[in-house]
């Protein structure tokens, strides 16, 4: 698995008092960022090497992303990425407009700490001009996750944690990753633009068409590729 390397980055995530928590904090965000599409087969053996953290502690985390939805235990086989029904994508949807809408409008007075969003948005256009698609998909993540983060919430924060992990296991099964992320690069800027003025209304506006058109685009065309018969 390509990602183990990687992966070994993280072990200073841990620090000294690593726990199963911590440890699914890691596979959860390495989930939102595409390290381990959906199927793929998760080695205790070999991720928990890479970490340096127990068979225990691992399976303990397991069990938490299994709570969470991002996993599946499957008798005899191990633990794998979820592979999501369509109808999962339609209610990530529902969760998300209900919460980013809600965050937006809850904002106080102007001017607003918008200096997460512009860096996600930045991170989108360096990935755009380098053509790396998956780039601009991590990038959407990360200007959706500073946009929450504006609510100041911890336990908002941790739902959309999950919520936006969920969403990228949708984004690997679509074919066409440019014509699913492109669009929304100059819609992450103009919901900025919005901030930056102030104009917490229109930046609201904008989100939930934002988040309707995003939900009927990314629905159908998964529907289509989970629909479409093996090659």
């Amino acid at each position: 698995m390509d990602s183990i390397g990687e992966l070994a980055d993280d072990r200073a995530l841990l620090g000294r008092t690593s726990t199963a928590e911590r440890v699914a904090d890691i596979l959860r965000t390495r989930i939102a960022e595409g390290f381990f599409p959906p199927g793929t087969r998760l080695s205790e053996d070999s991720i928990g090497g890479a970490l340096g953290v127990s068979r225990n502690t691992l399976r303990e985390a397991f069990r938490l992303l299994t709570h969470e939805r991002l996993l599946v235990h499957r008798l005899n086989r191990g633990v794998f990425v979820r592979v999501l029904a369509v109808d999962d994508v339609a209610d990530i949807y529902r969760t998300r407009r209900l919460v980013e809408c809600a965050v937006v409008r809850g904002l106080g007075e102007p001017p607003f700490p918008v200096a997460g969003l512009a860096a996600a948005v930045a991170e989108g256009g360096r990935a755009a001009r380098e053509e790396d698609w998956k780039g601009v998909s991590t990038a959407n993540i990360h200007f959706h996750r500073e946009l929450v983060a504006l609510a100041g919430s911890a336990r908002t924060d941790e739902l959309m944690r999950g919520v936006l992990a969920e969403l990228r296991l949708a984004f690997h099964i679509v074919d066409d990753p440019r014509g699913l992320h492109e669009p929304y690069l100059l819609r992450n800027r103009e919901i900025l633009d919005a901030l930056r003025e102030g104009d917490r209304d229109r930046a609201e506006h904008l989100l939930a068409r934002y988040l309707d058109d995003s939900r009927t685009r990314i629905g159908e065309a998964y529907a289509k590729a989970v629909d479409e018969p093996e090659r």
